[in-house]
């Protein structure tokens, strides 16, 4: 068995406007995301790995704020606090309002915001 605590993360990464804390706990990467205000991934992490969209699968569950995700199909859907989603690669996002977007992402910890 083994525990860990996302505020205590093995890894921080801090792309522009974003803080993503990572865990790794067995064979499993764990991320916390937070995302703030004026945050898009086109603008934000899109320099970093350098694709034109975000090529990255995620398996999300939103803790508060709000994100819009638009799909390379032009697929557009919003999520928020309580909403589980699984979103395939392809596709940029953006924090919605004025609050901060904070997700735990069960699937991208091991390469997102990471240069490919």
């Amino acid at each position: 068995m083994q525990i860990k605590n996302l505020n205590t993360p093995d890894e921080v990464r801090t792309p522009p406007k974003t803080k993503v804390e990572v865990v790794k706990v067995g064979d499993s990467t764990i991320m916390r995301a937070t995302f703030e205000p004026g945050w898009k991934w086109s603008e934000c992490v899109k320099p970093i790995v350098g694709t034109k969209s975000c090529q990255v699968a995620h398996v999300n569950y939103v803790i508060s704020g709000r994100m819009k995700v638009v799909m390379d199909d032009g697929t557009e859907k919003e999520m928020g606090p309580g909403d589980a989603a699984d979103i395939p690669p392809g596709h940029d996002a953006w924090v919605v309002g004025n609050e901060p977007c904070v997700a735990i992402d069960f699937a991208a910890g091991n390469t997102y915001a990471k240069k490919s």
